[in-house]
């Protein structure tokens, strides 16, 4: 198992978006995605897929927003979380599944995505909790997740973008709602 205690987090900024476009690659990380998911209404992401996604996503951050954060361990960029107030994510209360539990202000950990070679690994908890320390630095409340808890083993972890439940749990989030089998709501309170 690899130490945690290389692990460094910083924000996406114009700074460093060359480590974010190497890490997501010609594909934009998974199908054109350019982790514009949850921002996007589905009509407008589905047309977008690929190069403009990867324009949008870089017009957020040359507009000095942060979209998230860059995991890098021994200096070599690994990951991405993306982690921002809720409201930056207007597709999530589309979702019968993940609308919102109440009126308070969270931030959401909608997506999280790493090097192949470094899936697997154990990094998610050391990661969570350095997006809570994050959080906690913008003066947020409430860190929100949406990841899985898959009925079995086998779940590729290419299919569980927005974390997997057992990780949320190290890190020492609760389980605040369940409208699905899968899918539960976890929140940090700061």
């Amino acid at each position: 198992m690899e130490s945690k205690t290389n692990l460094k987090i910083f924000p996406l900024t114009k700074k460093n978006w060359k480590d974010f476009e190497n890490l997501f690659g010609t594909k934009g990380a998974c199908g054109g995605c350019w982790c514009m998911w949850w921002r996007l209404k589905r009509s407008e992401y589905n047309k977008s897929k690929g190069a403009s996604n990867k324009k949008k996503i870089k017009k957020i951050v040359k507009d000095g927003i942060v979209p998230g954060l860059l995991i890098y361990y021994d200096k070599e960029i690994i990951g991405w979380c993306s982690v921002a107030p809720r409201e930056d994510f207007p597709v999530l209360d589309n979702s019968r599944i993940l609308k919102r539990v109440d009126e308070q202000k969270v931030w959401s950990i909608v997506c999280f995505y790493m090097n192949p070679s470094y899936r697997k690994k154990g990094f998610t908890p050391e990661i969570l909790k350095e997006v809570v320390k994050y959080v906690k630095k913008k003066k947020g409340k409430i860190v929100e997740g949406y990841p899985v808890e898959p009925k079995n083993s086998n779940m590729p972890s290419a299919f569980a973008w927005t974390g997997f439940a057992s990780a949320f749990r190290k890190a020492g989030f609760e389980e605040v709602a369940r409208r699905s089998e899968t899918r539960p709501i976890m929140r940090y309170y700061l």
